[in-house]
């Protein structure tokens, strides 16, 4: 196609070089390997889970002072703009939403790790830079025509394997966002409670039960800082 050809060209070339390769065989090698690599995946994600938890509970050794943030942002009612306009202006959306959160990210240090369709999880190197950029991203989602967006903050160690990150952390932030409400940026305890950015304030939400977590989380509410 990027030759000029039209997409029934296009269609007739792709079925001749799948014919040409044997394509059955590929395709099952390609399903195959990409199944392992996710069973590998999930496997040691729920190891990781399982040893934090051990710890926590006997009281293993304490988390290291500077500590990495992951963050989760979520469109509010993508689905249901994606039934009423359609895939093609889901689709521009999504390519919105990939140039406003890359940006926002790498200007705090932030490097996106997955693309979720209607949202996305990014990592930062320090909780203060992932404040601001939740901070800078909700505020710019308007400007870009895409809906607002709720976003969750939570800082603690995570487990790197395959371009991946696992553990407590990461769920800990997912189910910040799901908490938070559309605008609105929820942290965790320990971000609000590390080296604050300038010109925000912590808001406190109380402590809210979470799914998947035995206790309740304390949770707050990051703000600009008027004046």
């Amino acid at each position: 196609m990027a030759s000029g050809a039209d997409q029934q060209t296009a269609r007739e070339r792709a079925s001749q070089v799948s014919a040409d390769l044997n394509a059955a065989a590929l395709i099952d090698r390609a399903l195959l390997a990409a199944y392992r690599r996710q069973q590998e995946l999930s496997w040691v994600e729920q190891l990781v889970e399982d040893i934090e938890a051990a710890l926590e509970e006997t009281g293993g050794p304490g988390r290291p002072e500077r500590v990495p943030a992951i963050c989760f942002l979520d469109l509010v009612g993508y689905t249901r703009l994606t039934e009423e306009r359609g895939d093609q202006v889901a689709a521009e959306l999504a390519e919105a939403l990939a140039i406003l959160v890359d940006r926002s990210s790498r200007e705090q240090g932030g490097i996106p790790v997955k693309w979720l369709g209607d949202g996305m999880m990014v990592h930062f190197h320090d909780p203060a830079g992932a404040v601001l950029a939740a901070l800078r991203m909700v505020e710019q989602l308007p400007e870009a025509g895409l809906p607002p967006a709720h976003v969750g903050v939570a800082a603690g160690p995570v487990v790197v394997q395959g371009g991946d990150y696992f553990g407590r952390t990461v769920n800990l932030a997912a189910r910040i966002a799901a908490s938070a409400g559309p605008g609105q940026v929820l942290v965790s305890a320990s971000v609000a409670e590390s080296a604050p950015p300038q010109g925000v304030r912590f808001v406190e939400q109380g402590e809210l039960p979470l799914k998947g977590f035995a206790h309740p989380v304390r949770l707050l509410e990051a703000c600009r800082r008027n004046g």
